[in-house]
């Protein structure tokens, strides 16, 4: 399989931290850049083009996390909503007692391998490492 036809890691890391955070007794909550393209959240609770939505088990009803997105509905000011955010837009999640989670970066491709640039010194070495052995 190659790099470009893998799977997103972000879904799977998102299904085990609400798994762990709910077996922890923490509430999970994802932020979500709304400005993505097929981001369905109420407009009115978007602050600075992204939300915070609590997806604990006991705030939301009828959660999928699926590989393409994040589905449920919720309660804002009482009101159920349907919600639907693509992985896309997920930039994190983490747990509202503690802060512990994981940020999203952006979906990266590393750049093709190319061969390391000579030294500079005409001999064509390779550098020396500006790594140190910690012990």
């Amino acid at each position: 399989m190659t790099e470009s036809s893998r799977p997103s890691r972000k879904p799977y890391l998102l299904r085990a931290l609400h798994e762990w955070m709910g077996d922890a007794g923490l509430t999970p909550q994802v932020i979500v850049d709304a400005t993505v393209t097929g981001v369905n959240v109420p407009p009115e609770h978007v602050r600075d083009g992204k939300i915070v939505l609590n997806i604990g088990m006991e705030a939301v009803r009828d959660l999928r996390l699926d590989n393409d997105a994040i589905a449920c509905t919720a309660r804002f000011g009482g009101v159920a909503r349907e919600l639907w955010v693509p992985m896309s837009a997920v930039l994190g999640i983490y747990a509202q007692e503690t802060g512990e989670g994981v940020a999203f970066a952006e979906e990266y491709s590393p750049p093709p391998e190319s061969p390391p640039e000579p030294d500079g010194d005409g001999d064509g070495a390779s550098r020396r490492s500006h790594l140190k052995v910690v012990k």
